[in-house]
């Protein structure tokens, strides 16, 4: 036996209001674009997050760059205080002990060529054995003419033609 629907629930589903219908198309649209917004500022914020990743790894590498020339000079340290020691990286040009000029000889061209083709670097010891390790570098934080970045507060130096840059400088005794 077949049971029948009632005939007045099938007549209140054909016969609705108009306005209950369903979802019309402007209402799907304001919500791809309110959802479209939201995932643009994730994206925003995903790049800025790998920026900032980028630029504290090249802050860490400069720091263990400087600590790394000065285990180099403390190596021969008796070396290292007889003479005034006034490295630039720019040329990788030192002077010194046969050992320590090539140390730092290497260290110039193994430790900062990580750090990007505009690095630069100075090593001033003093006869007191007061060491001063200054590394300059460029990271995409700092942005280049052209390249839409911003520099943040951190690029305070120059590298090359005017390329905003970080500085990362370290004092220690011999």
């Amino acid at each position: 036996m077949q049971t029948a629907s009632p005939p007045a629930a099938s007549k209140s589903r054909r016969f609705a209001p108009r306005g209950q219908r369903g979802v019309g198309l402007i209402e799907v649209l304001i919500a791809v674009l309110v959802l479209s917004i939201g995932l643009l500022g994730i994206a925003l914020m995903q790049v800025r997050s790998l920026s900032g990743n980028n630029s504290s790894m090249a802050r860490s590498s400069a720091v263990v760059a400087s600590y790394s020339v000065l285990e180099i000079l403390r190596a021969k340290r008796t070396d290292a205080l007889g003479q005034e020691w006034d490295f630039d990286a720019s040329d990788c040009d030192a002077s010194g002990s046969a050992f320590l000029t090539e140390q730092l000889k290497n260290w110039c061209q193994n430790e900062l060529t990580g750090l990007g083709e505009n690095s630069q670097a100075n090593v001033d010891c003093d006869a007191a054995g007061v060491c001063s390790v200054t590394i300059t570098f460029h990271t995409l934080d700092c942005g280049q003419s052209g390249d839409g970045q911003q520099a943040d507060s951190l690029c305070t130096q120059s590298v090359g033609e005017d390329v905003p840059a970080q500085q990362i400088v370290t004092k220690a005794m011999l």
